[in-house]
This record gives structure tokens, sequence and C-alpha cells, in this order.
């Protein structure tokens, strides 16, 4: 039997894997910002009319928002990098010890896997002349050697995510007339958490109904509990 590097080489779903991820996250972002500064711009809307007040709390919200959603990324993707090359590292330092350890380690893999002996040596042995340190990342740690998450890609990501659903609600409510405001903007931040509840769930490859109906029902929560405490708000003005 010909054995190849690209046999049992990584492949490319990692990478793909990680721009899924990064997707994903995106996903939330917008779904956070669309249910946060909907709840923020609906609970002033229980307390004042003034379209102005709106339009700052919608701003300030988002602006705080996008900020603390793309800091708090940066820090846990950091985080998760920082562990991600300690565990390479120690890989690294294993291979210079003792090669041939490691070798056998990597060949008990693939004989786990169901290769006879023979061929669990020679596999690994391939891969290890080819790049030892990658095959054994891959294997033992789930990750690539030579390309690690990016925290500022993270923090971009959310960053933009938040924006974008966060400009649904406060345009909706800003520029439409006052007797339709708030049931036109229900309708438009409904619509959108039917949108990333369904992109979410098709990402994770479960069904789109539960999704939607959980979106759904915590956005029309937050925003009638905020409408709710404007109001009561605005009576003791």
């Amino acid at each position: 039997m010909a054995i190849t590097l690209n046999t049992f080489a990584p492949t490319a779903s990692q990478s793909l894997s990680q721009r899924l991820n990064w997707l994903r996250a995106g996903v939330l972002g917008a779904n956070d910002g669309i249910v946060s500064t909907a709840g923020l711009v609906f609970g002033v809307a229980g307390a004042t009319t003034d379209s102005v007040a709106l339009l700052i709390a919608g701003l300030a919200g988002m602006v705080a928002g996008a900020l603390s959603m793309a800091g708090g990324e940066y820090v846990s993707v950091s985080s998760q990098k920082d562990s991600e090359l300690a565990a390479i590292r120690q890989q690294q330092a294993e291979l210079h010890a003792d090669p041939e350890g490691k070798l056998q380690q990597l060949a008990g893999h693939y004989a786990e896997r169901g290769l006879s002996p023979e061929l669990s040596v020679q596999v690994a042995r391939e891969l290890s002349e080819h790049a030892a340190l990658d095959a054994h990342a891959q294997v033992f740690l789930k990750l690539d050697a030579d390309e690690q998450v990016s925290p500022w890609a993270a923090a971009r990501a959310s960053l933009v995510a938040f924006i974008a659903g966060s400009v649904i609600p406060l345009v909706v409510i800003i520029t439409t007339p006052l007797g339709i405001r708030l049931p036109l903007t229900v309708a438009a931040v409904l619509a959108a958490l039917v949108v990333t509840g369904v992109v979410s769930a098709r990402l994770g490859g479960a069904r789109a109904l539960p999704a939607v109906i959980r979106n759904v029902a915590v956005g029309s929560l937050a925003m009638g509990l905020t409408y709710l405490v404007g109001w009561l708000v605005g009576q003791q003005l």
C-alpha cells in the first residue's frame, strides 16, 4: 500500500473551522447588538418620546457595547492563544528531548485508529520527517503549529457585528413617525432576530425553529421589560 503525506496530513478543515467560528461569533455579536440596543432605546422610549434623547442613548449604547464586546473578545482570544502557544512549545520541547519516543507516540495514535504496527510507524515517520511539530500538534492538541487564533481579528469581528446589529433598532426608532415608532421597531428587531437565529442554527447544523424561538423570546422580553422600567421612571419625572 502506497503511503503519502497527503494520506494523513492535516487538511484545510481546521482553517475552515476557524472561519466558521468567527462567523458564528459575528452572528452572536450582531444578535447582542440587536437585543441590547433595542432594550436600551425601548427603555428610553418608555420615559420620553424625544428623538434626540433616543439617538443619544442608542449611540452611546452602541459604542459602549461594541467596545465592550471587542475588548472582551480580545482578552478572551488572547488567553486562548497564549494557552495554544504554551501547549505547542511543550510539544516542541518534548520532541527535542525524546524524538524517538514522540515518534512511537505518534505511531501508537495511528495504530489505535486501526493501522498495522508497521504501517503506523511508516506513517508517523514520514509525517515527522516532513513536519514533526505540526504532526504532533494536529494529532494531540488539535492545533495548527503555524496558525493560531488572532485576538485582533476576533475583536474586529465582534466590533463590526455588534454595530451592524445595533443599527437596526436605532435607525428604525428615530426615523419613523411617533405614532408607529414602537410597533415598527418591534417588527424590525424581531425580523432581524429571526435571521440571526436561522443563520446561527445553520452554522451549527441545528434546527432553525428552536433558535428562532429563543431569539424572539429573549428580544421580546428585553424590549418589554426595559420599556416598562423606562415608563415607570418616566412617571416619576
